[in-house]
């Protein structure tokens, strides 16, 4: 039996398009929830016109990040017998063993993970897996994104491993790239263009067609990526 672990709790699916002003907001910017809700972030005074005209060209992106959501693992409470990672191809078989102390995690060799404690205490034991999930992004996506770095010239400053729901990876302006972890779910094509994209925001901060041209130097096969 492979289960996957749940990462998120899926919300009843609402109202799919919703625009909220936010104070904090100096920009126009786009959510997407698990379960297909779709936020529009708006600054204050923003007119309707302005905000029509960033969901038309945004729309096909939102349309791709729904899917991509709607793809993520489902809640299941039973306990995983396996964790399958396709981003670095690998698995590893999960194996329980009963007793009388809070559960912890201990990997016993790089295919199978061992966890001991009370098997009836379900909350602690998905807490165990999404530590180890965390750990094992902070090494692998690090060490392939360095890697990709490496290979077109891109300089960042760190890496960063988060749980975003509303999008598979960031960059800010001081060359932090943020990290979905559930990019380990990924295909490793998939995970490789997103990586890319990602570094080509050290170079351009935006989706201007130079932005899409340097993505397309880098990653040729991008648009069908995309769309997978």
């Amino acid at each position: 039996m492979t289960a996957q672990l749940p990462l998120f709790t899926l919300d009843d699916r609402v109202d799919p398009w919703t625009v909220r002003t936010s104070r904090r907001a100096r920009r126009l910017s786009v959510r997407v929830y698990p379960g297909g809700r779709v936020e529009i972030v708006v600054p204050p005074g923003a007119s309707p016109g302005l905000v029509q005209r960033f969901i038309g060209e945004h729309r096909q992106w939102i349309h791709d990040r729904v899917r991509d959501f709607a793809m993520l693992p489902m809640v299941d409470t039973s306990l995983p017998q396996a964790i399958d990672i396709p981003a670095i191809a690998r698995r590893y078989a999960v194996e329980y063993i009963e007793c009388d102390a809070r559960p912890r995690l201990l990997e016993a060799s790089p295919q199978r993970i061992q966890i001991f404690g009370r098997l009836a205490d379900r909350r602690a034991i998905a807490q165990c897996l999404r530590r180890w999930l965390f750990d094992l992004a902070a090494v692998e996506l690090d060490a392939q994104l360095r890697t990709i770095a490496e290979q077109f010239g891109f300089q960042f400053a760190k890496t960063q491993i988060r749980r975003q729901r509303t999008r598979w990876g960031s960059c800010s302006a001081r060359g932090t790239i943020s990290l979905n972890v559930c990019l380990l779910f990924l295909e490793p094509a998939i995970l490789r263009y997103l990586m890319i994209h990602e570094l080509c925001h050290t170079r351009q901060m935006n989706h201007s067609p130079r932005f899409w041209s340097l993505v397309e130097a880098c990653e040729p096969d991008y648009r069908r990526l995309a769309r997978a």
